[in-house]
């Protein structure tokens, strides 16, 4: 499926031989199977490696038997066949962001993404790594199959609301494609944080062949006889959205947030790209105020409205201790949630090893065009050709017929995902039919061309979530404006990308990128009003951690403030 390359495809490195390779292999002949050997050994040798193998014994006592030593190595793995030490910088757990007690195998990607990702600077804050662990034992006393949970569905099987139930829940529902999907259960299970409600997620076509469960000892699907199921005929006429309610006054709450009618058994929250100016009262605090006493809350959304959470003053307080530094939400959720499946993760690995591991530096271009027709465009390879020089990327192609190349000669793999393969094969063949200014080696590769999008069809969502992993594991990112896709891999890589800008009458913008501010996704359908006015308002410009997008003039994104 690989395009052609310049020069040999670079094979997958072969399995390390257990029994042979490493400090085992070493360990075991200096602890006696060849004792004939050790005993010609110089005296000072042979106390060297006897020391050798009293460390590693030391090491084998420790807490991380079970982690596999024989996985991978160099770039894409275990350097030197040394345990990944708690904080360090293969620290499988990401500084206790990630709980301990799963079964390894079952979910493989869980604790081996560490060894492909360069450590992050973004330490998560002990508060949030605490918060989820109370969040995690919530999710068990509270999730399918429980005694609690059982109680909260008669409850709501009853049709009547109550405000004594222990246990409140808001489910998610499987809508968009698979980069509006992501970024929207990440809000969802902040929202779930902030409001001590436990989140499930509707299984949609094929949501469970994605991911595995990240929440230990229980599910965050669905169950599959839960009484409400026709989760696909929610959208902006639904009776019972709490916009519609509110317009309509089934409902309604005084300024304190109590309840001014009897409670629903549950509200649907329309918080998609086409919801109404009642609906965009959820970012309300006093709507709030009222929500927190609704048991069940269902919730559409093709959005990540971070952003908007932040400015509500009853989470501002926790929100502050949960992420010090606030560019960082979908960096951290995104890797406490999404953990590939094994059959996902081998597509991701097996490419990884097989065409980037052993490049110099690694450039990810993310291409995603918003025309009618299929292209490629020449527009559009002259913009990712122009920003990719201009902030020196990737080398001019020089027209020279050679150029001398040295031993040390730069090698750079650039992984291009795009629904066309023109684009990737335009690049690799004048980088195969010129030689680069600089020398450096140029390769160019583009997993899949799936022609257009597929949405809900489950290999066409698995190939989308590996090249989203494989672009997250670059070093440096281009991505285009408007695309979702390209924001969750920005986000899951800790990286600031440089953003195409989207073209106006098929003219390459001038200047065609720059350079994200921030590592946050953009809220492409924020809310325009404040509520303490009550009034329509610029909502990028009321606080100072809030900004608009650069790639979509209206949209919000939350920044550090220290770099805007």
């Amino acid at each position: 499926m690989e395009t052609k390359r310049m020069r040999r495809p670079q094979q997958p490195a072969p399995a390390p031989d257990s029994e042979r390779e490493g400090p085992f292999w070493a360990a075991s002949a200096a602890a006696g199977r060849k004792p004939s050997r050790l005993m010609h050994l110089h005296p000072s040798t042979a106390l060297l490696l006897l020391a050798s193998l009293l460390l590693i014994c030391v090491a084998l006592s420790g807490g991380h038997r079970s982690f596999p030593l024989d996985r991978l190595r160099s770039k894409g793995g275990l350097e030197n066949g040394t345990f990944p030490s708690p904080g360090g910088p293969n620290d499988r757990f990401l500084h206790g962001l990630l709980a301990a007690g799963f079964d390894e195998q079952s979910c493989l990607s869980r604790h081996q993404s560490v060894l492909y990702r360069k450590e992050s600077p973004h330490v998560p804050s002990s508060y949030l790594v605490e918060k989820l662990r109370n969040y995690e034992a919530l999710h068990k006393k509270c999730g399918p199959n429980t005694e609690l949970y059982k109680k909260a569905v008669e409850q709501l099987k009853s049709g009547h609301g109550t405000q004594s139930t222990e246990c409140s829940y808001v489910i998610w529902i499987s809508y968009s494609g698979l980069g509006n999907k992501m970024l929207s259960i990440a809000s969802a299970f902040l929202y779930a944080l902030l409001t001590n409600r436990v989140l499930f997620i509707d299984r949609g076509f094929d949501m469970a062949d994605l991911f595995c469960e990240p929440f230990p000892g229980s599910s965050w699907l669905v169950p599959l006889d839960f009484p409400i199921n026709e989760f696909d005929s929610f959208d902006m006429k639904t009776p019972k959205s709490y916009g519609n309610m509110l317009k309509d006054k089934v409902i309604g709450n005084s300024d304190d947030g109590t309840s001014t009618h009897s409670l629903p058994d549950y509200i649907y929250l329309h918080l998609s790209h086409d919801y109404g100016d009642y609906d965009k009262l959820f970012f309300c605090e006093d709507d709030q105020r009222f929500l927190r006493f609704v048991p069940w809350l269902l919730l559409r959304s093709n959005n990540y409205f971070v952003p908007s959470l932040f400015m509500i003053p009853t989470y501002e307080e926790e929100l502050k201790h949960l992420f010090p530094e606030k560019d960082t939400v979908f960096h951290h959720l995104g890797r406490y949630l999404f953990h590939p499946t094994n059959s996902v993760w081998g597509l991701i690995t097996r490419y990884y090893r097989s065409y980037l591991a052993k490049a110099d530096e690694r450039v990810g271009i993310q291409v995603r065009t918003f025309e009618t027709d299929a292209g490629p465009f020449q527009h559009v390879l002259d913009q990712i050709l122009a920003c990719t020089r201009r902030a020196r990327l990737l080398p001019d192609a020089s027209g020279q017929d050679t150029v001398a190349s040295t031993p040390n000669t730069k090698s750079k793999a650039v992984l291009m995902t795009s629904l066309n393969s023109g684009y990737s094969e335009n690049i690799r063949n004048m980088y195969w039919e010129h030689p680069t200014a600089t020398g450096e080696i140029i390769s160019v590769y583009q997993p899949s061309r799936e022609g257009y999008q597929k949405t809900e069809k489950q290999m066409h969502d698995m190939k989308a979530l590996a090249e989203i992993f494989l672009l997250s594991w670059t070093d440096v990112l281009v991505t285009s404006a408007w695309s979702t896709f390209g924001y969750v891999a920005q986000g899951l890589g800790g990286l600031r990308p440089w953003i195409l800008f989207k073209p106006e009458n098929h003219t390459a913008p001038d200047p065609p990128c720059r350079r994200a501010v921030s590592i946050e996704p953009c809220f492409h359908a924020p809310p325009f009003y404040d509520c303490k006015a009550k009034a329509g308002a610029d909502t990028g410009a009321l606080v100072p951690y809030v900004r608009h997008c650069e790639d979509m003039s209206w949209g919000l994104k939350l920044v550090d403030q220290n770099e805007w």
